[in-house]
């Protein structure tokens, strides 16, 4: 059931990434970072109460709580970054960037989950990352380069980094509680976090000048994004995390075929070949 459950929180994640870049063309990323958080609060912890798990929160260790927080922050850290670079760059960029986070979670599993790596699966890393690479054109290097700043490319590898770190925290994290209300603990460190950002930057202020279509837009990402977390977290919990962080980034699928129908984002022919790698190395890594 895990790879099922792996394979719903692609679905749901490559759906977020459309939602959220339909709630952010007007609205700082910040702050509809923020605001999804709350969304994602409430749907998690009625999932807890529909799955009635609430009454182990008193039974966790101190060890499982730490995890569980540190996996919260890092997942704050990511979204921060991941909603920022789809805010200024191009999502069939942003995305398969994000997505490359399989490959240092990978690796990490290897070092600190003790999840052994065979020959194959090993080719099978090397394939998603050349498809990452494939994806990437020169021309979006150059254009970081000569503007002076990294802009979107610097975030999305950012969130990379921290989502990978999300995913061994979080593997950790749940081994001691039931993984709804891991979720749950999870999403409430990050709606501190992302508060905090908002009050920090000084940007309270805009949640009130939200256009009414975005905000739709931003809750209904919020929505999709727990429904990801919840299949995510699940699949974590019964499946290997060198299996599943794989499966979960066929999300890029999903991802750019909605692209593709509501910005139309169309993906050249090299960068097709990227994500035929990129897929293929995935399903490969789920299969061996």
């Amino acid at each position: 059931m895990w790879l099922l459950y792996a394979a719903g929180s692609a679905f749901f994640a490559g759906i977020t990434a459309i939602l959220a870049k339909c709630g952010i063309r007007k609205t700082d990323s910040t702050v509809a970072t923020a605001v999804r958080t709350v969304v994602i609060l409430i749907f998690s912890w009625f999932i807890v109460g529909i799955v009635g798990s609430g009454g182990e929160i008193s039974g966790i260790s101190g060890k499982t709580l730490l995890f569980l927080i540190l996996s919260g922050a890092a997942t704050g850290a990511s979204w921060l970054c991941y909603f920022r670079a789809l805010q200024t760059g191009n999502i069939n960029k942003v995305v398969p960037i994000d997505k490359s986070s399989t490959v240092l979670t990978i690796l990490l599993a290897l070092i600190f989950l003790g999840e052994g790596i065979s020959l194959q699966k090993g080719i099978a890393v090397a394939v998603i990352a050349a498809g990452i690479f494939l994806m990437i054109e020169k021309k979006d290097v150059k254009e970081q380069k000569n503007s002076g700043h990294e802009g979107w490319m610097l975030y999305a590898v950012g969130s990379a980094f921290f989502a990978s770190l999300t995913a061994i925290l979080g593997k950790i994290g749940i081994s001691g509680v039931e993984s709804n209300l891991g979720t749950a603990i999870r999403t409430a460190v990050v709606l501190v976090m992302a508060w905090a950002m908002v009050f920090i930057t000084g940007k309270q202020q805009e949640v009130k000048k939200i256009d009414r279509k975005e905000f739709v837009f931003i809750c209904l990402s919020g929505i999709a994004t727990g429904a990801s977390w919840l299949c995510y977290y699940r699949a974590l919990q019964q499946g290997p995390a060198s299996v599943v962080a794989p499966v979960d980034k066929l999300s890029v699928l999903v991802t750019v075929v909605f692209s593709y129908l509501v910005f139309g984002e169309k993906l050249k022919g090299k960068a097709l070949a990227g994500l035929a790698l990129l897929t293929a190395g995935t399903v490969a890594m789920a299969v061996l």
